[in-house]
């Protein structure tokens, strides 16, 4: 596996390891992005793992004392919550980015003034990246293909003095979506790998052709599909509900609610199980479209549209 990351920029990629203890200084969406897909560019298995490399138990690649994993560079990320919220809106972008800050690879802190520029600092020289999403001229350039450079502003270690004692006082970001090894070894744990691997399937499905494909489904359809996924499999709803918590998706009240949206839809339905001591449990089925859904694909169509 090549360890050679870096951030695109014109005429030539910055190379993040060339950096000593880098930071990310107000980055706009579209860079966020990038950072995310320069480490799933050489960290595939770690950033987001297919079913098949989660289902074959196959861990995250061991890192070196000073580095992350394959001996990655770790990167400060000072970033204004607006552009990371944009940056991770679908599951697909937000579950790459949860999978750097779970393997200590990105650590990633809110900004509350905006910069001129986005800045990228090590311990002895920086860079400004002129020409951002921000304005509407930078959008043409991007538009014409001129991009966005990184320039060189320092050689000494100033810049970077100048934002870690901010950044070492700034809150974490606080990423609501999981990774997706964390959504699959929470599904594998509480029901079993099969219904884990339908989870990640029904989330990876596409079945808007308008739709970007690299954002993924928002958070409440995420919910919605992983809830609708445990129902086709005949979970039993207490146990689906914990998986869902365990999995990072939600608390048990959280899908407790969307049990009942997927109910008054006529989607699914509950049946009564006695214990011999204790209350009886409740087993979830699948009614009308979504039981008769055969693919990924299919289960998600039955689901649209099931909101507040």
């Amino acid at each position: 596996m090549t360890t050679d990351l870096a951030l695109p920029s014109t005429p030539e990629p910055l190379p993040l390891g060339a950096l000593s203890e880098p930071i990310l200084v107000d980055p706009g969406p579209r860079l966020l992005r990038a950072v995310v897909e320069s480490y799933r560019a050489v960290a595939p298995s770690l950033v987001d793992p297919s079913v098949a490399e989660l289902a074959s138990g196959a861990d995250a690649v061991s890192g070196e004392a000073d580095r992350g994993p394959s001996g990655l560079p770790t990167l400060n990320a000072y970033a204004g919550e607006s552009a990371v919220d944009a940056a991770t809106a679908g599951f697909r972008s937000a579950s790459r980015l949860a999978a750097l800050l779970d393997a200590d690879l990105l650590d990633l802190r809110v900004l509350d003034a905006p910069q001129p520029n986005p800045v990228l600092a090590g311990e002895d020289t920086g860079f400004a990246l002129i020409g951002d999403e921000r304005g509407d001229a930078h959008k043409q350039i991007e538009a014409a293909g001129e991009g966005r450079r990184w320039h060189r502003v320092g050689a000494d270690a100033s810049i970077r003095e100048r934002y870690a004692p901010e950044f070492a006082d700034a809150a974490p970001y606080r990423l609501r979506t999981p990774s997706r090894r964390r959504v699959y070894e929470g599904f594998a744990a509480r029901c079993d790998e099969s219904v884990a691997a339908a989870v990640l399937r029904a989330l990876d499905a596409e079945v808007d052709a308008d739709s970007p494909g690299t954002v993924g489904p928002g958070p409440e359809e995420t919910r919605v599909r992983t809830y609708a996924v445990g129902a086709r499999e005949g979970a039993l709803d207490r146990t689906l509900r914990r998986a869902c918590e365990d999995a990072g998706l939600g608390s048990p009240s959280t899908f407790t609610r969307i049990k009942r949206l997927l109910r008054e839809a006529e989607l699914i339905e509950t049946a009564s199980e006695p214990q011999p001591v204790g209350r009886p449990r409740e087993r979830l089925a699948a009614r009308g479209a979504l039981a008769a859904a055969e693919t990924a694909e299919e289960t998600v169509a039955a689901v649209r549209g099931v909101t507040e």
